[in-house]
């Protein structure tokens, strides 16, 4: 059995998104992503399919030339290859949840950018 939290120990990061691996199990990686409001994960796209869910706050996530506003409780999944960005509206937490076969590293590198007021 393993145990992790959302909502405590967060790390809100001036510079980009706080990325923190929560759990890992036999077939997936649960990652949180800690948005201050105005940041920025750019366009990219993952090898494998994910779910993205709104914990807290709400995002713009862009995919297909749209922008779709999610909001806490929502919830996204997307096949792989696909381009896709991620905008905070307001201070938010993301679960991200990843095949096991990806890489943290690869969230972990994806092009951010600071808020802007």
């Amino acid at each position: 059995m393993k145990i992790a939290s959302l909502n405590e120990a967060l790390d809100y990061n001036d510079n980009k998104p706080a990325i923190q691996v929560l759990l890992e199990t036999k077939s997936s990686k649960e990652i949180r992503i800690v948005f201050q409001k105005g940041q920025i994960m750019k366009e990219h796209k993952t090898p494998f399919p994910i779910v993205v869910e709104v914990f807290k706050g709400s995002i713009v996530f862009g995919v297909h030339g749209g922008k779709h506003e999610l909001k806490q409780g929502s919830i996204i999944a997307l096949d792989g290859g696909i381009p896709h960005e991620l905008k905070a509206t307001e201070n938010s937490i993301v679960r991200l949840s990843l095949s096991k076969n990806d890489k943290v590293s690869r969230v972990k590198n994806i092009n951010t950018s600071a808020k802007k007021d």
